[in-house]
């Protein structure tokens, strides 16, 4: 199996990357976390990889980190979840948000991700919250689904920022409410 490439970047875009290795462009679809750390064109990248062998042919899946090739793994080990709904999960957040939801029991975020119903969410959290709760207790810090300043980040998330930088406009942001924080992080971002 191939566990990793490292090589040139040779073609970026939101759905995959191409990457040149001794000569040979690997195509590797990536999600949205490990694509904000692919840089452009002509630079050096490591990625580490997963093939996966289907009647169609072999796809390569590229990831920014081990945990979050593990996360991707333990996802499509799930019933009704293939490596695009796998990918898509991993788009929605870094590979501690999505733990996190996991054991916090956050099926909602899981319903937010195209191709994934009520059933097939909560299917996510039954399955992996055990496999999760395996993983250092003091990393996985549970985020109450009441903060406002979590609700604030979804919304933001929501409308299109990313989660890195819907967390640097919370930063400077003053509130008490959701509506508050989003609303000074607006006027922050014009």
């Amino acid at each position: 199996m191939i566990a990793s490439i490292a090589g040139t970047v040779t073609v970026r875009r939101p759905d995959h990357v191409v990457v040149e290795c001794g000569g040979v462009g690997y195509r590797l679809a990536v999600s949205a976390e490990t694509l904000r750390s692919v840089p452009a064109a002509g630079k050096q990248i490591r990625l580490q990889t997963h093939l996966v062998l289907r009647d169609d042919g072999m796809h390569l899946y590229g990831f920014a980190s081990e945990e979050e090739r593990d996360l991707f793994l333990m996802l499509v080990g799930v019933q009704s979840v293939g490596p695009k709904v796998a990918l898509a999960v991993l788009s929605g957040g870094t590979t501690r948000e999505l733990l996190n939801a996991i054991a916090a029991g956050d099926s909602a975020r899981f319903q937010a991700v195209p191709g994934i119903g009520k059933r097939t969410a909560e299917r996510v959290i039954v399955e992996l919250r055990e496999k999760v709760a395996g993983a250092a207790v003091d990393e996985i810090v549970i985020t109450r689904s009441d903060d406002p300043r979590t609700l604030a980040r979804q919304a933001l998330v929501g409308l299109g920022f990313g989660p890195e930088e819907a967390d640097g406009l919370l930063d400077d942001a003053s509130g008490e409410t959701p509506e508050e924080l989003i609303a000074e992080a607006l006027k922050a971002a014009r």
